[in-house]
């Protein structure tokens, strides 16, 4: 699965510590020699380590190793990965930072490719070329500086623009589908293409990139003139709302599920309405601002979140007779 995000705020490094070594000592026996030989083995010009940590790399700050962690520079480096993946039959996936997921324990199997350094950022006219590894929230921020606006129902939401693309993302009414022009991408088989972006391939919190393998790596956007000082009062706007719904408040993944419109009220609410705002186990908890928020209280281990996260769907289920959607994917070894 490919998978995007951008972490936009730190809260320090919480996240449970474990001995990895002695906790999973067969792993270790069998795994590493394969990862160092693969390690020498790969040749491109961004980094590459074993055993990275993934709650350095997620919103949740929990999660543990990945077995290979690449930071690709172009897409030479991202189709040299692919290549070595597909002839070593790793498994893969794509993170812009670790928004809307939550990793395992037990870490992840396979490589994992950050595309941070895709952090592009011109424009032309009414057209905003966007890296799919930048932050999603510092994007609309130097479009609004500039006086481009379009995007600034993103501001302050967590993830990358690859993220906001690949669920297309909605906030306040607007969805990117409205605003998105242009995707290139690596495909299936290591080619570079470009898609046109059409509104009917699109559906709520959904895109075609959902149902592909591959990586997106640059954007397109149609933008519009706009006064910057209007466009920075919406948007501070738009973060104190999140703000008074706890966003920012502790370690976490925003909504953890999708607000589906068929159930007559937003899933916050719903969920408030059955007393599950402040349900904990260990030190995850659903927040106290907002019942569709899990939070990191300090110290959380992720099967301590997902465990909140799944009583939370069965309560909704059980009490309200509603199937929640979540928005949080589970990654790595469950």
């Amino acid at each position: 699965m490919v998978l995007y995000g951008v972490i936009p705020h730190r809260f320090g490094n919480r996240a449970r510590r474990h001995d990895w070594k002695h906790a999973d000592d067969f792993r270790y026996a069998t795994v590493v020699p394969t990862v160092n030989k693969l390690l020498n083995k790969i040749n491109i010009s961004g980094s590459l380590v074993a055993e990275e940590p993934m709650s350095r790399h997620t919103t949740f700050e929990v999660g543990g190793p990945a077995e290979l962690y690449a930071v690709p520079h172009n897409t030479d480096d991202i189709c040299e990965l692919l290549r070595l993946a597909e002839e070593e039959g790793l498994s893969w996936f794509v993170i812009g930072g670790g928004a809307n997921i939550l990793v395992s324990d037990r870490g992840i199997r396979g490589l994992v490719i950050d595309m941070r350094a895709f952090n592009r950022f011109e424009h032309h006219d009414d057209e905003l070329i966007l890296g799919a590894g930048m932050p999603v929230s510092d994007a609309v921020a130097a479009a609004a500086e500039r006086g481009l606006g379009g995007l600034e129902f993103l501001y302050s939401m967590p993830g990358s623009v690859g993220g906001a693309v690949w669920m297309n993302a909605r906030c306040y009414g607007h969805s990117v589908e409205e605003v998105l022009t242009e995707v290139r991408y690596v495909d299936e088989y290591r080619r570079l293409r470009t898609y046109t972006a059409e509104r009917h391939d699109f559906a709520y919190k959904r895109s075609p990139f959902q149902d592909r393998k591959t990586v997106m790596y640059e954007t397109r956007f149609r933008v519009h003139p706009a006064d910057p000082s209007e466009l920075a009062a919406r948007m501070r706007e738009y973060k104190e709302d999140r703000a008074s719904k706890g966003h920012f408040a502790a370690p976490s993944a925003g909504s953890v599920f999708k607000n589906n419109r068929a159930f007559g009220a937003p899933t916050g609410q719903l969920l408030d309405s059955i007393g599950l705002r402040g349900y904990q186990i260990g030190c995850a908890k659903v927040s106290d601002l907002h019942a569709n928020i899990v939070i990191n209280c300090g110290g959380a281990a992720a099967a301590e979140i997902r465990a909140v996260i799944e009583h939370m769907q069965q309560q909704a289920q059980d009490r309200l007779g509603l199937t929640l959607e979540r928005e949080v994917l589970y990654a790595g070894e469950w």
